[in-house]
């Protein structure tokens, strides 16, 4: 286990850092998550868009909030499988701590830019000639490179909370492919970006698997190309399978739940559930048919909840521990999984609330907003950096060797309104004050 423990900075000085509060076996991964949940970019979180605008309304879940329920859901799987693999060393040996997926949970957000996938869409159309830009890669280039805990190594964490954070394990100069034939600026749907780890963090990747055998890094690195679109990875690690899982859960139910709450969604689209149910007599939520119908869109908000909690508690409870025999290492070779019918159900919330918001005309506007505000901001402050940049990130811009990284590394780290407030300050005229502070 000393390798999943080792931080790069101990890699490369030797000095191995004092306990985390006490000398227990958690102990690194306690000091993971206190310095996830202390960050900055944590903190941001709070006022970046989870599926609706922040500020819309005071009830529904922003980045954060999702992040805490992500959390809570990962550690709820990783305590079902440690009480039903107690008996199995080779299965117990290798279950995350609380602390660690804790912190693999906490973090998996923390790199995604303001205004959702759509910011994220605009930085990466933004960035298309030097390197592109992708959330869950600036994740792992904020914990692993510009995080505030040390000098060259982010937050400085283990090497097994970092794998766990890898959602999507190569590099994106391997899948994102030939650019878009349409490349403009007021239609970016064709500059949706690979999944993946930024090439500036190929150093870090290659870190991060050390340990693994040249066959395990190469089968977790591998990828299935896809004509016209970016390449798709297709494994995962152990912890990050358990985060997977509980970041599905979480976006299926509670971002459900929120829609239900502010009447986007009602009693006649819980049809579309309410059929897949009853095509699986065997299941718990089919029993509770009736149950769910009434609670879901009773008007209350403790009916609500009651029902929401039993719906995360089925598809938690249904999630198991298996094995993919391609690999060698537990790590890779432990998987956590959605099992059928569960699986099934759980993608006709997820689809549901696709449709039904995030597809909505009237998300989609202003999805589209902020993506038309990211893309300007950022060809303006790349333009003009002397004039625009805070002094330490105009610093940092003079002595980098790619600047364009560093002036999307700053806009990525803008929360919603942050980014309005610099795109008003620019632009509207009666906006603005040399007393505010960038």
């Amino acid at each position: 286990m000393t390798s999943w423990t080792q931080r790069r900075s101990y890699a490369a000085t030797g000095r191995e850092p004092k306990p985390f509060n006490a000398r227990t076996p958690d102990s690194d991964f306690q000091r993971d998550r206190a310095r996830i949940i202390h960050s900055a970019a944590f903190r941001r979180l709070q006022a970046k868009t989870q599926v609706l605008g922040v500020g819309e309304h005071d009830f529904y879940r922003t980045r954060l909030t999702h992040s805490l329920e992500v959390a809570q859901i990962g550690f709820g799987i990783s305590e079902l499988f440690r009480d039903r693999h107690a008996d199995q060393p080779d299965y117990a040996e290798w279950i995350p701590s609380q602390c660690g997926i804790e912190a693999v949970c906490l973090g998996h957000d923390i790199g995604h830019p303001p205004f959702g996938h759509g910011g994220e869409v605009a930085l990466n159309f933004s960035m298309r000639d030097w390197g592109g830009f992708e959330g869950n890669g600036q994740t792992l280039r904020i914990t692993a490179r510009l995080g505030e805990y040390s000098e060259h190594d982010g937050y400085d964490l283990t090497r097994r909370t970092l794998l766990g954070l890898l959602k999507y394990p190569a590099l994106f100069r391997e899948l994102a492919g030939p650019p878009p034939v349409q490349a403009t600026a007021t239609n970016l749907d064709a500059w949706r970006p690979p999944k993946c780890v930024l090439d500036s963090e190929a150093d870090v990747l290659d870190w991060i698997l050390e340990p693994f055998d040249a066959a395990d890094r190469a089968r977790l690195r591998s990828f299935t190309p896809r004509p016209g679109k970016p390449g798709k990875t297709l494994h995962k690690p152990f912890d990050t399978t358990i985060m997977d899982v509980a970041d599905d859960i979480s976006y299926g139910v509670h971002d459900f739940e929120d829609a239900v709450a502010l009447g986007l969604i009602g009693e006649k689209d819980w049809q579309e559930i309410d059929a897949l149910i009853a095509k699986h007599p065997d299941t718990p939520l089919h029993a509770d048919r009736d149950f769910y119908r009434a609670s879901l869109f009773s008007g209350s908000t403790r009916r609500l909840k009651h029902a929401v909690s039993k719906l995360v508690e089925y598809f938690k409870s249904e999630v198991r521990l298996s094995e993919n025999a391609d690999f060698t290492h537990p790590l890779l070779r432990l998987q956590a999984t959605m099992p059928q019918p569960a699986a099934t159900i759980l993608e006709g919330f997820k689809t549901l609330v696709m449709r039904r918001v995030i597809l909505s005309p009237e998300v989609q506007t202003l999805e589209y907003k902020g993506q038309q505000l990211v893309v300007r901001l950022f060809e303006v402050l790349r333009e003009n950096p002397q004039r625009l940049l805070p002094a330490a990130t105009l610093r940092k811009f003079e002595a980098a060797e790619m600047p364009e990284r560093v002036v999307c590394d700053y806009l990525a780290g803008m929360t919603d309104s942050h980014a309005t407030r610099t795109y008003h300050k620019l632009f509207s005229p009666e906006m603005g004050s040399v007393f505010d502070r960038l």
